[in-house]
């Protein structure tokens, strides 16, 4: 028998690992070996498009024009957005854009200020 531990979000007993991860198959869960309880792999180490790692409360800078979804308005190239938030998901930034609003960025778009 394996003593991989359950899956923290649905229980899942069919762990695996690939590298430095372990593996749920039935939620696509993926966590840390080496994480402690509570913490993701993705939530810990946010890295923006130059590998500087990024924290709450950090300026960035966007790199690209990002169409915003259900608009037709843009984010252009060079906006400043401070104070972000991480979170965990694929667009693992929370911010405020001055003259648009709310938004959730992939930091793959952004490098820090």
């Amino acid at each position: 028998m394996s003593d991989l531990p359950p899956c923290p979000k649905c229980d899942c007993q069919y762990t695996y690992e690939d590298g430095l991860l372990l593996i749920y198959p039935e939620c696509a869960h993926e966590w840390a070996k080496n994480a402690e309880v509570g913490e993701t792999a993705s939530g810990s180490n946010v890295r923006d498009s130059n590998g500087a790692t990024l924290e709450d409360g950090d300026s960035v800078v966007v790199i690209k024009d990002l169409k915003v979804k259900g608009s037709s308005s843009t984010v252009k190239i060079g906006t400043k957005v401070k104070n972000i938030r991480l979170v965990d998901g694929d667009h693992n930034i929370d911010c405020k854009i001055t003259g648009i609003g709310a938004m959730k960025l992939k930091s793959e778009f952004v490098k820090k200020a």
